[in-house]
């Protein structure tokens, strides 16, 4: 029998929202930007911290964004892992009604973490969005079909 290797490197979860808003009768996806990569609000997950509080927390350090509703209960889908197979993100659904983003300084960096936000319609952020992103975005559009 083979013991078990304990020297896999852990994955590494982070947690974030797609954060949608209606405008008429289509939803926005926020997208941010930094450098060349587009994601939505996301974090690392802090040892003996929930998942949802990190995104949450995530969410409004990164965007200012605090007045989020989750109507759809606190459903979350994950990423396959990415980063040589070390990291997964996991993605909840939240609206809001705010449109205003504001960047607020990393201490860490000494500037914001991101370069640019988009409020985007589905077919805008499917053009933008990294390969890994997609099932994620289906998933959420699925959501917001039925509402």
């Amino acid at each position: 029998m083979k013991a078990p290797n304990n020297n896999r490197p852990k994955v590494i979860l982070s947690a974030g929202i797609i954060i949608v808003r209606k405008k008429e009768d289509d939803w926005l996806y926020l997208f941010l930007r930094a450098y060349r990569n587009w994601d939505f609000p996301k974090g690392e997950v802090e040892p003996e911290e929930d998942p949802l509080e990190a995104a949450c927390r995530e969410a409004k350090e990164e965007t200012g964004i605090s007045d989020l509703s989750f109507n759809w209960g606190y459903i979350f889908k994950e990423t396959e892992p990415y980063g040589r197979g070390r990291k997964k993100a996991r993605y909840y659904l939240g609206e809001t009604s705010q449109s205003l983003v504001t960047f607020s300084i990393n201490p860490e960096l000494g500037a914001p973490e991101h370069h640019e936000y988009r409020w985007l319609l589905y077919e805008e952020i499917k053009k933008l969005a990294p390969e890994r992103l997609l099932p994620i975005i289906e998933w959420a559009r699925s959501f917001l079909q039925n509402t």
